[in-house]
């Protein structure tokens, strides 16, 4: 691993720090996750875990293993695919558990900003996914094609991660405002200040993962023209 830039190892101490306060959050203070349930912010619940360990963490530490990871350009290639289709799985579930959780509370869909750029930022990063598979791994494009699509591959994800940690902050202030003005949450209370000290590691963890892609983007470009990718 020489040669990986401090900021991937502050990426991946940080990753594990917001997994940490998401699960004490939805677990401690909101009770815990489930797909069924008669409480139904119990199903609420696994919206937030999801999308956060899915497309945030696990789609933040996808961004940095094709840079990072030792070994071959292959080997870093497939752990890049698999680590963003299982973040694409979760996301998926994450969402299911959101409109599930409103059809059954008779709240209505798609009414907030959080929302709209939610869903629109996961469909992008379901067709980045697809034109990835199709363009680099299988059937694969001509070397040519792949040569000119790597620069906007890379852009275009990482476009797509900033968006979704944009509106993870979003989320974040959404359910926070809903539960001080319907469930009386106090704005100086524990929980309060944990949702906020979430949104933080949030933000400078997305900042780390994307200064340590950059960081590695010129090396690796001129790396994969010089073997004719």
């Amino acid at each position: 691993m020489a040669g990986v830039s401090p900021f991937t190892y502050v990426a991946h101490l940080l990753a594990v720090a917001a997994a940490v306060l998401i699960l004490v959050w939805s677990i401690h203070f909101r009770g815990g996750l489930a797909l069924n349930s008669t409480d139904k912010s119990l199903i609420f619940n696994v919206h937030p875990v999801m999308m956060l360990i899915g497309i945030i963490i696990l789609g933040g530490e996808a961004t940095m293993s094709y840079r990072a990871l030792p070994g071959s350009r292959d080997a870093r290639k497939r752990v890049h695919l698999m680590l963003h289709g299982i973040a694409l799985v979760l996301g998926a579930v994450g969402i299911y558990a959101v409109f599930k959780f409103h059809k059954e509370s008779n709240i209505s869909n798609m009414y907030s900003l959080h929302s709209w750029v939610g869903l629109g930022t996961f469909c992008l990063y379901g067709i980045q996914w697809i034109m990835g598979f199709v363009t680099f791994f299988f059937p694969g494009a001509s070397v040519s094609t792949r040569q000119s699509m790597v620069p906007w591959h890379a852009i275009f994800g990482l476009f797509i991660y900033i968006l979704a940690v944009g509106n993870a902050q979003l989320g974040f202030i959404e359910k926070l405002t809903f539960l001080q003005l319907f469930n009386k949450l106090g704005k100086y209370g524990s929980e309060a200040l944990l949702v906020n000290f979430t949104a933080l590691v949030v933000i400078f963890l997305g900042a780390a993962v994307v200064i340590s892609t950059v960081n590695f983007k010129t090396t690796r470009l001129e790396s994969q023209k010089s073997i004719g990718l």
